[in-house]
């Protein structure tokens, strides 16, 4: 609920210019890049049942003690240390998928866990924006009640829940043979265009319902509704369509289709000024979310193994992280000195360039597998 309405929240409750809004949203990205570190090295010493329960716990508090801060300098602080432990969760989370899925289920287990996130993210926006007409603090009290709650109805529900443990039927040769996510240069290139492709992402919730703000003028009801869509549409439709596409056709495809869409969807909302552009622009975001995003995290299952499956995730998580730091401090760059009209112009030319480059790294990845079998 927090986050899709934070630049609203710092430039209009709390009066501070994007450029300093931009400056606070960084800092919650620092802070999620430390959480991807720290939960991938805490996933693999002390597992990822105590990461995820403890991250819920905690990170509930914190959003409750945020909303009593309204000091620049503390608000910085405390973004971060609030991001460092909800954004712990991630890795943790993503092992667990991989420990409960079947291996040939894999792709199709992070749909169904994105299916559930998005739900949430379906009825968020919408609660958040009801909540925040009536009061900001409110949003925060009720983000972190919820978060708690969460972690207690996790604790009871997993303590004792034996995951699934595969036979592996690979020959060593049939292996990748990297030790840790750092020493494989194939990977790290994928991570490095996967920065690039969130920081492009997460313009929808930096940047973009405050140009819903700025130029068409929307109350955060309305906001939270078009931000619903996304979380609605990625719900009813990913799962189904994962299922079909994963079965038809190559992974590296799936992905640049995914970065191509994503640049079109920006690009559109220069064309001209009207709610229902919006909205097909929304649509056409989702949609490019379910090509992109589960084929990736599939990628990153396939890259790994049990053993360094921590890392690995926390690796990539961080490259989310990373991307919450430059997304809206170059988002209100961008915007302060150029206008929004240069930023989605300059995010759909970006989205086409590391298509090309996510077709590569994957093809010749899984090229390198099949030959080697």
């Amino acid at each position: 609920m927090v986050l899709p309405f934070l630049s609203v929240y710092l430039t209009q409750s709390l009066g501070f210019s994007i450029e300093k809004t931009g400056v606070v949203l960084s800092s919650y990205g620092f802070g999620s890049m430390a959480g991807a570190y720290l939960g991938g090295i805490l996933t693999d010493r002390i597992g990822h049942f105590r990461v995820q329960f403890l991250s819920l716990i905690i990170s509930g508090f914190c959003y409750v003690a945020l909303s009593f801060i309204t000091n620049y300098y503390q608000l910085m602080v405390g973004f971060f240390l609030t991001s460092m432990i909800a954004e712990g969760l991630r890795p943790a989370n993503a092992s667990s998928i991989s420990f409960y899925a079947k291996p040939e289920n894999i792709a199709r287990s992070f749909s169904l866990n994105r299916m559930a996130i998005n739900l949430g993210f379906s009825v968020g926006p919408l609660a958040g924006g009801l909540l925040a007409t009536l009061s900001y603090k409110m949003l925060f009290y009720v983000d972190g009640i919820t978060c708690a709650l969460a972690g207690v109805v996790f604790f009871f529900y997993f303590k004792n829940r034996k995951g699934h443990q595969p036979s592996d039927k690979k020959s060593k040769k049939d292996r990748i043979k990297i030790k840790t996510a750092y020493s494989d240069k194939r990977y790290l290139a994928f991570i490095l265009l996967s920065s690039v492709y969130a920081m492009l992402f997460f313009q929808l919730f930096m940047t973009l319902p405050l140009y819903y703000r700025e130029i068409y003028d929307l109350r955060e009801k309305l906001i939270g509704g078009l931000l619903a869509i996304n979380g609605f549409t990625v719900f009813s439709i990913e799962m189904i369509l994962v299922y079909i596409l994963s079965k038809r056709y190559r992974l590296n495809w799936l992905i640049v289709t995914g970065m191509i869409l994503l640049g079109i969807s920006f690009a559109m909302l220069n064309l001209n000024h009207s709610l229902s552009l919006l909205v097909f622009s929304m649509l056409i975001l989702s949609i490019s979310e379910i090509f992109a995003m589960p084929f990736m995290a599939t990628y990153v299952v396939d890259r790994s193994n049990p053993d360094n499956r921590g890392s690995y995730m926390g690796l990539y998580t961080m490259s989310f992280s990373v991307a919450l730091i430059f997304a809206p401090y170059l988002g209100s760059r961008i915007i302060s000195n150029y206008g929004f009209e240069t930023l989605w112009c300059g995010t759909g030319i970006i989205a086409f360039l590391i298509a090309i480059g996510f077709y590569f790294v994957t093809r010749f990845a899984y090229l390198k597998r099949s030959q080697s079998s």
